[in-house]
């Protein structure tokens, strides 16, 4: 499982690394470039309710390897992207499918997981789970900027053997994978994939079409709509695709807010980070991704922490202390960002990604243990539509800002420099959409270069300052809304299920 899931998270990485260089070969406009990342993410917080109810339906181990093999081929296509007017359409269309591919395995395999130890254990487990998947998302960055000096294609296709070696080891563990047959309830996916589409497209393209736009309001209205709309069906009909009781649980409710906040920064920060490195601190693809790999080893050490705090404890301490470590280490790191400077800001990287280290385990097995053991995919396939929705939220809101602030930063150096306004508008709004420019290619002067770095930071300062905010917004919530005593039904024990039999395969 953690093969199967690794895939996943190396590829958001990975490609935040990588997207410069496909933006220039491709051509791609700057909404293009966001759509490369987003319609990923989009798909598979979309989906990722309707994959967990699946694997609940037709048995976790099929769906962890239809999953699988989807992301492995969706994967070699994305990398065979032709280049010409084809290339945005080809290139976004296999992302969304290698999103609709994960929301499949990515709820059946944290369900796998979930079900084979007993509770009190379960903390470990997951920060295993999530920490050596953290470890191998670590390669990503890298892997990423390695492999684009030889081609970008190849971010794509280092999938490929890592879907085999899932395989394998799924073909040799052989999990569970009880079925338990019922309804599937197509129309509520319909209706919470249009929601998110709508809401996220508005958001998005309001860089684009503009806030004064009826399209932009028209998206996101509609898109509210529907999502009212998915609240009744879900209340009504008898076999839902998300069982909206169980956010009666407070513990639930909250664990799942916690999620879906902490992710408004989780995948973002990639992209912003990616950005940052190669853009203000003019390194190349490779060393940008060293600035990543310090955001790792915060995350993955914290990882263990919290599960094992969770374990002892209770899920409120790594939360709460949690959201507090992340809230002080963006801004911590967001005021070193002027310095321009890899070297000054290592220290504050890591401290960033203790925090979210320490949370997300915890919150997503906390989750989980609240579900009746028949469920575990249905669940997971909540609280990950919450963390991915608010991914999408996130990449396009700080998008916006960053492209907003770059505009108010960057053209006004450009045209001091004599530079037309409307070239230095250009550039401004390509360098704040993700176009690849950097110290070492944006051909300029020193002293300007070193202007339009300084002024880039500055955009980037406001990106991590609001994401710091996220952070304390996430603090407020979990330490008003997580039950400082787990009820009594928390801490029964659970069998460890058996070793699967030929019998049952």
């Amino acid at each position: 499982m953690v093969f199967a899931v690794a895939m996943t998270f190396i590829d958001q990485t990975i490609v935040a690394i990588a997207i410069p260089h496909i933006q220039r070969e491709l051509s791609l406009p700057g909404t293009g470039s966001q759509w490369v990342i987003n319609g990923y993410l989009l798909s598979l917080s979309a989906l990722f309710a309707f994959g967990g109810r699946l694997g609940d339906v037709f048995g976790r181990r099929r769906m962890v390897v239809l999953g699988v093999i989807g992301f492995a081929v969706a994967s070699g296509l994305c990398g065979l992207t032709p280049k010409g007017s084809i290339a945005e359409t080809w290139m976004i269309v296999f992302r969304v499918l290698q999103g609709a591919a994960a929301a499949l395995m990515f709820p059946a395999s944290v369900a796998i997981v979930v079900a084979s130890y007993p509770r009190r254990e379960r903390g470990r487990a997951m920060a295993i789970f999530f920490g050596i998947s953290g470890g191998l998302t670590a390669i990503g960055p890298i892997a990423g900027g390695f492999l684009t000096q030889w081609t970008w294609r190849a971010i794509f296709w280092i999938n490929i053997p890592v879907a085999i070696i899932a395989l394998v080891l799924i073909w040799l563990s052989r999990p569970d994978d009880e079925r338990r047959p019922a309804k599937i309830d197509y129309r509520g996916t319909v209706l919470i994939s249009g929601a998110m589409g709508l809401i996220v497209l508005g958001l998005q393209q309001s860089t684009t079409w503009g806030w004064g736009s009826v399209a932009t309001w028209a998206s996101i209205i509609v898109g509210v709509g529907l999502g009212v709309a998915f609240l009744a069906w879900e209340r009504r009909t008898p076999e839902p695709l998300l069982r909206l009781a169980i956010f009666a649980d407070r513990g639930f409710a909250v664990d799942t807010a916690a999620l879906a906040l902490m992710s408004i920064v989780f995948v973002p920060f990639f992209f912003f980070a990616s950005l940052y490195a190669q853009i203000a601190l003019g390194e190349s693809s490779s060393n940008a991704g060293e600035y990543l790999l310090y955001w790792f080893i915060g995350f993955v050490v914290a990882a263990q922490i919290g599960g094992r705090m969770l374990d002892r404890g209770g899920v409120r301490k790594p939360l709460v202390l949690g959201a507090a470590l992340a809230a002080v280490g963006f801004y911590l790191l967001a005021g070193q960002l002027l310095h321009l400077s890899l070297g000054d800001q290592t220290l504050n990287i890591i401290f960033a990604g203790v925090g979210l280290g320490m949370m997300l385990g915890p919150a997503s097995t906390d989750a989980v243990n609240r579900a009746p053991s028949g469920t575990y995919s249905e669940v997971t396939g909540i609280t990950q539509t919450a963390r991915n929705f608010g991914a999408s939220l996130g990449l396009a809101i700080l998008g916006s800002i960053l492209i907003r602030r770059t505009d108010h930063t960057v053209t006004p150096v450009l045209t001091r420099a004599g530079v037309p306004p409307r070239v230095a508008h250009s550039v401004a709004s390509a360098l704040g959409s993700g176009a690849p420019t950097s110290g070492s290619s944006f051909h300029a002067p020193h002293q300007l270069v070193h202007q339009v770095q300084l002024a880039f930071a500055h955009s980037t300062q406001t990106v991590f300052y609001v994401m710091a905010s996220v952070f304390v917004a996430t603090f407020v919530v979990v330490l008003r809304g997580v039950p400082r005593a787990q009820p009594e039904r928390e801490v029964v024990e659970e069998p460890v299920p058996a070793p699967a039999t030929n019998a049952s395969d």
